[in-house]
Protein backbone atom coordinates (compact mmCIF):
# COMPACT_ATOMS: atom_id res chain seq x y z
CA UNK A 1 0.00 0.00 0.00
CA UNK A 2 1.20 3.30 -1.30
CA UNK A 3 1.16 6.33 1.27
CA UNK A 4 0.06 8.43 -0.72
CA UNK A 5 -3.15 6.63 -0.96
CA UNK A 6 -4.07 5.62 2.48
CA UNK A 7 -6.26 8.70 3.38
CA UNK A 8 -8.65 7.50 0.17
CA UNK A 9 -8.34 3.85 1.18
CA UNK A 10 -9.68 5.56 4.89
CA UNK A 11 -12.57 7.49 3.30
CA UNK A 12 -10.77 10.82 3.64
CA UNK A 13 -11.12 13.09 1.02
CA UNK A 14 -8.32 15.51 0.21
CA UNK A 15 -10.60 18.37 0.53
CA UNK A 16 -10.31 16.97 4.55
CA UNK A 17 -6.84 16.66 4.72
CA UNK A 18 -5.17 19.05 6.48
CA UNK A 19 -3.50 22.26 4.70
CA UNK A 20 0.06 23.39 5.21
CA UNK A 21 -0.90 26.56 7.52
CA UNK A 22 -3.26 23.98 9.87
CA UNK A 23 0.13 21.57 9.41
CA UNK A 24 2.57 24.67 10.32
CA UNK A 25 0.64 25.61 13.37
CA UNK A 26 0.44 22.13 14.32
CA UNK A 27 4.15 20.92 14.19
CA UNK A 28 5.29 24.03 15.54
CA UNK A 29 3.91 22.78 18.68
CA UNK A 30 6.69 20.41 18.39
CA UNK A 31 9.58 21.72 20.22
CA UNK A 32 12.91 20.90 17.62
CA UNK A 33 16.61 22.20 17.78
CA UNK A 34 18.00 23.99 15.50
CA UNK A 35 20.88 22.90 12.64
CA UNK A 36 22.73 24.24 9.93
CA UNK A 37 23.77 21.59 7.33
CA UNK A 38 26.89 21.97 5.37
CA UNK A 39 28.71 20.81 2.67
CA UNK A 40 31.26 21.76 -0.05
CA UNK A 41 31.49 21.16 -4.00
CA UNK A 42 33.61 22.78 -6.86
CA UNK A 43 31.95 26.07 -6.55
CA UNK A 44 32.58 26.50 -2.70
CA UNK A 45 30.79 25.55 0.75
CA UNK A 46 27.75 25.63 0.98
CA UNK A 47 24.51 25.46 4.00
CA UNK A 48 21.26 25.52 5.10
CA UNK A 49 19.44 25.93 8.58
CA UNK A 50 17.51 22.68 9.12
CA UNK A 51 15.02 21.73 11.86
CA UNK A 52 14.47 18.33 10.90
CA UNK A 53 17.17 16.59 12.31
CA UNK A 54 17.25 13.27 14.36
CA UNK A 55 19.51 10.21 15.06
CA UNK A 56 18.43 7.24 13.13
CA UNK A 57 20.26 3.78 13.83
CA UNK A 58 23.18 3.59 16.68
CA UNK A 59 24.11 0.73 14.37
CA UNK A 60 25.36 1.38 11.65
CA UNK A 61 25.55 5.03 12.81
CA UNK A 62 22.86 6.52 10.44
CA UNK A 63 21.47 10.38 10.85
CA UNK A 64 18.49 12.03 9.03
CA UNK A 65 17.58 15.28 8.30
CA UNK A 66 14.95 17.00 5.67
CA UNK A 67 15.62 19.05 2.89
CA UNK A 68 13.58 20.94 0.43
CA UNK A 69 13.47 20.26 -2.74
CA UNK A 70 13.09 24.00 -4.02
CA UNK A 71 15.96 24.66 -1.80
CA UNK A 72 19.65 25.79 -3.30
CA UNK A 73 21.76 24.57 -1.15
CA UNK A 74 20.76 20.42 -1.05
CA UNK A 75 21.29 19.49 -4.51
CA UNK A 76 24.79 20.95 -4.44
CA UNK A 77 25.37 18.83 -1.23
CA UNK A 78 23.94 15.82 -2.92
CA UNK A 79 26.35 16.22 -5.30
CA UNK A 80 29.15 16.30 -3.27
CA UNK A 81 27.89 13.11 -1.44
CA UNK A 82 29.16 14.57 2.48
CA UNK A 83 27.89 16.59 4.45
CA UNK A 84 28.08 17.92 8.67
CA UNK A 85 25.92 18.59 10.31
CA UNK A 86 26.47 21.83 13.25
CA UNK A 87 24.30 21.80 15.80
CA UNK A 88 23.59 25.46 17.35
CA UNK A 89 23.72 26.46 20.89
CA UNK A 90 21.08 28.71 22.45
CA UNK A 91 23.44 31.88 21.24
CA UNK A 92 23.81 31.37 17.96
CA UNK A 93 20.74 33.05 16.15
CA UNK A 94 23.31 34.90 14.24
CA UNK A 95 23.86 31.59 12.49
CA UNK A 96 20.37 30.45 12.17
CA UNK A 97 19.44 33.54 10.69
CA UNK A 98 22.74 33.57 8.10
CA UNK A 99 21.72 30.10 7.23
CA UNK A 100 18.25 30.51 7.43
CA UNK A 101 18.05 33.32 4.75
CA UNK A 102 17.94 32.61 0.70
CA UNK A 103 19.78 36.35 0.52
CA UNK A 104 23.92 37.01 0.83
CA UNK A 105 26.80 34.80 0.62
CA UNK A 106 26.22 32.89 3.82
CA UNK A 107 30.23 32.09 4.03
CA UNK A 108 31.09 35.82 4.23
CA UNK A 109 32.85 36.64 6.64
CA UNK A 110 32.38 33.91 8.71
CA UNK A 111 35.38 32.31 10.70
CA UNK A 112 34.84 28.73 9.54
CA UNK A 113 37.09 25.62 8.72
CA UNK A 114 37.23 22.51 6.41
CA UNK A 115 36.47 19.55 8.40
CA UNK A 116 39.17 16.00 7.28
CA UNK A 117 35.97 14.70 5.34
CA UNK A 118 36.01 17.82 3.54
CA UNK A 119 32.80 19.70 4.53
CA UNK A 120 32.91 23.07 6.33
CA UNK A 121 32.50 23.39 10.30
CA UNK A 122 31.00 26.09 12.00
CA UNK A 123 32.53 27.51 15.07
CA UNK A 124 31.58 27.98 18.36
CA UNK A 125 28.33 25.31 17.98
CA UNK A 126 27.42 22.25 19.98
CA UNK A 127 28.03 19.02 17.99
CA UNK A 128 29.18 18.15 14.67
CA UNK A 129 28.48 15.28 13.26
CA UNK A 130 30.30 14.19 9.79
CA UNK A 131 28.36 12.00 7.55
CA UNK A 132 28.40 10.22 3.62
CA UNK A 133 25.15 10.47 2.16
CA UNK A 134 23.86 6.78 2.31
CA UNK A 135 20.29 7.31 1.12
CA UNK A 136 17.68 9.52 -0.39
CA UNK A 137 13.90 9.17 0.02
CA UNK A 138 11.30 11.13 -2.31
CA UNK A 139 8.44 12.16 0.53
CA UNK A 140 6.09 14.91 -1.28
CA UNK A 141 7.95 18.63 -1.61
CA UNK A 142 11.09 17.00 0.47
CA UNK A 143 14.06 14.39 0.66
CA UNK A 144 14.37 12.76 3.69
CA UNK A 145 18.47 12.33 3.43
CA UNK A 146 19.98 9.40 5.80
CA UNK A 147 23.49 9.36 6.33
CA UNK A 148 26.33 7.54 7.81
CA UNK A 149 28.02 8.70 10.10
CA UNK A 150 31.82 8.69 9.79
CA UNK A 151 32.51 10.95 13.00
CA UNK A 152 31.17 13.07 16.09
CA UNK A 153 32.54 16.29 17.52
CA UNK A 154 31.13 17.91 20.68
CA UNK A 155 33.10 21.27 21.11
CA UNK A 156 30.84 23.12 22.97
CA UNK A 157 29.16 22.81 25.99
CA UNK A 158 26.03 25.17 26.27
CA UNK A 159 22.03 25.28 26.11
CA UNK A 160 20.58 24.06 22.31
CA UNK A 161 18.58 26.53 20.03
CA UNK A 162 15.01 25.45 20.41
CA UNK A 163 12.50 26.59 18.14
CA UNK A 164 8.79 26.08 19.09
CA UNK A 165 5.63 27.97 18.30
CA UNK A 166 7.63 30.02 15.32
CA UNK A 167 10.55 31.80 17.75
CA UNK A 168 13.55 30.41 19.74
CA UNK A 169 12.89 29.40 22.93
CA UNK A 170 9.99 27.47 25.00
CA UNK A 171 8.72 30.81 25.33
CA UNK A 172 6.81 31.09 21.86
Amino acid sequence: MQIQSLPQELGISPAEQPTPDEMRRAMGRFASGVTVVTGLDDDGPVGFACQSFASVSLEPPLVLFCADHRGRAWPRIRRAGWFTVNVLGAEQTDLCGRFGSSRGLKFDGLDWELSRWGTPTLPGVLMRVHAEIHDVHVAGDHDIVVGRVAELECPAEDRPMVFYRGAFGLDG
